[in-house]
């Protein structure tokens, strides 16, 4: 029995896609804002501050291996459903949040710990969603691609710690936008261009010293398409580093589009 802690995105639907597949039992502790998995019948809808029923409905199944996948809003604390461990662990999870989200779902797992229930890679199911190094469309990077794509990593490696940030948008070696707590999306609708069009990349890197079980960068088509509104040239990420979603789509939408996606 695997234990799956869901927020949302797009990527809990193709890990429990593959589950069912490979019958393999499991339950879902369903974290995410719209309670999307309500009608699973072996979903249970919780709050996170409900550390208490999450680690009993966890024990009383069985359930020795959680997987985190999707985005876990950080909480207003204040209208948080408190149980006896919420209200004993809180004050853990307060101090964490001060951090960053990384850091909400370090504490987490340090929790879940404690209670002898351990944390799996979120691609333990679905390798095939983490890309390796190489080219993946038909366009590759040109020199001033590669000075963006280069100012873009430094950046990204110079940020704090716990910054939340995961992407950035580098274009003619200039910063034009770092991820906030808004997210990609938000990022790449302020990083639109009328005078440049095909300029500029968009790199998105694992947090520093993030645990790479949990929360990693995510692309998918959605983000191509914001990309190209974007006047973006490309998108580059981590081998073995972040979650590609839809693969074949983002190849054929990159190389209609004359765009490159870049593993390095």
């Amino acid at each position: 029995m695997i234990g799956l802690i869901f927020g949302d995105t797009d990527f809990p639907n193709k890990i429990l896609n593959t589950i069912k597949k490979k019958k393999i039992k499991y339950l879902i502790v369903d974290l995410s804002k719209s309670k999307k998995f309500k009608k699973d019948k072996n979903s249970y809808v919780v709050s996170i501050g409900q550390f208490g029923k999450i680690i009993k409905i966890l024990k009383e199944n069985n359930c020795k291996k959680v997987l985190f996948a999707g985005k876990v809003n950080k909480p207003n604390f204040s209208k948080l459903k408190l149980d006896l461990k919420g209200i004993y662990y809180i004050p853990r999870i307060i101090k964490a949040s001060k951090l960053g989200d990384a850091a909400i779902l370090k504490e987490i797992i340090k929790i879940l710990g404690q209670n002898k229930i351990k944390t799996k890679n979120s691609l333990t199911f679905n390798p095939e969603l983490s890309l390796k190094k190489g080219n993946y469309s038909r366009f590759k990077p040109n020199k001033q691609d590669k000075l963006d794509i280069k100012k873009a990593i430094k950046t990204l490696n110079n940020l704090k710690q716990y910054n939340f940030s995961q992407g950035v948008v580098v274009r003619n070696k200039k910063v034009v936008s770092i991820e906030g707590k808004d997210g990609t999306e938000k990022m790449l609708k302020k990083s639109r261009s009328k005078k440049f069009r095909n300029h500029g990349v968009l790199v998105k890197l694992p947090k520093k010293k993030q645990d790479l079980r949990i929360d990693l960068p995510t692309v998918g088509l959605k983000t191509l398409k914001q990309s190209k509104a974007a006047s973006l040239k490309g998108i580059v990420v981590k081998n073995k580093q972040h979650v590609f979603l839809d693969k074949s789509k983002c190849v054929n939408f990159a190389n209609k589009n004359k765009m490159f996606i870049l593993v390095k």
